[in-house]
Parts: structure tokens; sequence; C-alpha cells
């Protein structure tokens, strides 16, 4: 059972992160919107959309998937903070998409970086 949410967990994050690679390595207008909004386009975009590779690769092999799972909590703090601070929860009337799919991708991560033995957590008497 507890695999089976992993893999569940794993997947969402990976897939949203991975259909969004489209629309920042083609240069779609949102994308590019986006990143010259913030100041950092086309190096932020490009950046981002590979740092995002990585995490999405990373978080499906298991042996690697905490690693991923953190450097996507970092991505996604990252955007975030910009939908909050510079960008605005909605963008190019999405309605809030591209938020609600950072905080899903945010979500998953941190669930997946919970160590399998949450006993570990404890602090054993001497």
């Amino acid at each position: 059972m507890k695999t089976k949410i992993t893999w569940i967990l794993r997947l969402i994050a990976s897939i949203i992160m991975l259909q969004t690679l489209y629309y920042k390595f083609s240069a779609a207008p949102e994308s590019v919107y986006i990143f010259t909004k913030m100041g950092v386009e086309p190096f932020g975009r490009i950046g981002a959309g590979i740092a995002e590779l990585i995490a999405s690769l990373l978080i499906l092999y298991p042996k690697y998937t905490r690693f991923g799972a953190i450097l996507g909590i970092f991505i996604m703090f990252g955007a975030i903070f910009s939908h909050i601070f510079v960008l605005g929860i909605e963008i190019m009337n999405d309605g809030g998409k591209l938020f609600g799919l950072a905080v899903a991708v945010l979500i998953s991560c941190l669930l997946l970086i919970i160590p399998k033995n949450v006993n570990s957590w404890t602090f054993k008497e001497k």
C-alpha cells in the first residue's frame, strides 16, 4: 500500500513538471509572459525547465526520489512565491491553474521526503 501511494506521489509531481517543459522550451506565450514579468526571460525560463526536468527524473528513479523531491520543493517554493509576490495567483486568465499545480507538486514532494520509517523520528531514551 505504501509503495502504491509513493508511486502516485512520484507520478503526480513528475507528470506536472514534465508537462510544463513543452511550454518552457517552446517559448509559449504564457511562459514568456511569466518570465518576462519576473525579469529573467529567457535564461530563467530555460533554467527552470532544466531544473524541473532533473527533479522529475530523480523523483521517478527510486534510489534518488528524495533528492528529486527536495529539488522539486525548492523549485515550487520559487514558483509559489513568484505567484504571490510578483505575478499574482491568476496568470493570463488561467483561473489560478498554474498556481494550483505548483501547490500540488509542492505537497507531493513534501510527502515524498517523509522517511519510510516514521518511528525513526522518535527519540529513544538511553
